[in-house]
């Protein structure tokens, strides 16, 4: 169940993702103009209701006693990918795990170690998992930024996908509106996921919808005129177009 949100909630949000320690009831208070007392209710709704699920310091491990920050990207059997995420969490040196809607590449797992022993004994433990390891790299840094459409107009101004993602050699992205007849029309992103019309280093960023932004989720049905960014590793292949176009 999604949960609406008004402009104070919005705001209460890109404060807090933008710097939870060092923000206070009374700094958003004042920017939104009600009491601290409403902020802080606001934000007490917000953790029942889930959409904060929690407030985390973003470290940096390798000033932190130079250990090494890896990123395995792993494919799980759909029916076991929550099972095996619960389970990769639980590895010693697992900082972080993530499921992705897509057939290959679904289980994105953030482990840290002191050395190369250490990552190899963390793959290796997963490995025992029954979870195929596709790739590994070693992350030489990450960004956060908050979501510029909860922020104020002037955070908002000028800001596009390139100004926030680096793209490598042959990725693109673009905006494309659904079309009345197009594949992908009336499916949700799993169905389309499930079917194989979403291609394999394809991601949906975002699904404009009218006046509103859409969090692509895996039950996100797509409409005609939604319009649609996505992130093509590989590029835009005129696959692509009349999969999302018309005709």
């Amino acid at each position: 169940m999604t949960e609406r949100l008004d402009s104070i909630d919005r705001r209460i949000l890109y404060r807090l993702v933008q710097d939870a320690r060092g923000t206070s009831a009374p700094d958003i208070a004042d920017e939104v103009n009600v009491t601290s007392g409403t902020v802080r209710n606001r934000i007490d709704r917000l953790e029942r209701e889930g959409i904060i699920r929690g407030y985390h310091a973003t470290i940096n491990f390798e000033r932190a006693g130079g250990r090494l920050t890896n990123l395995f990207t792993c494919t799980s059997p759909v029916p076991e990918r929550d099972r095996h995420a619960k389970q990769a969490a639980e590895i010693l040196g697992v900082v972080h795990v993530r499921q992705l809607l897509s057939g290959r590449g679904n289980l994105h797992v953030t482990a840290v170690a002191e050395d190369m022993d250490g990552l190899t004994r963390i793959a290796r433990d997963r490995s025992a998992l029954g979870i195929e390891i596709d790739d590994e790299n070693l992350v030489e840094s990450d960004t956060h930024r908050p979501y510029g459409a909860f922020g104020p107009d002037d955070a908002r101004e000028g800001q596009s996908i390139a100004d926030f993602m680096s793209l490598s050699a042959g990725a693109e992205v673009i905006e494309i509106a659904v079309g009345a007849d197009a594949r992908v029309a009336g499916l949700t992103l799993a169905e389309a996921n499930d079917v194989g019309i979403l291609h394999e280093g394809v991601l949906i960023v975002s699904v404009e919808r009218e006046e509103d932004v859409l969090t692509p989720k895996g039950d996100t049905r797509l409409r005609p005129d939604d319009l649609v960014t996505l992130f093509c590793r590989t590029g835009v292949s005129d696959d692509l177009i009349r999969v999302f176009g018309s005709g």
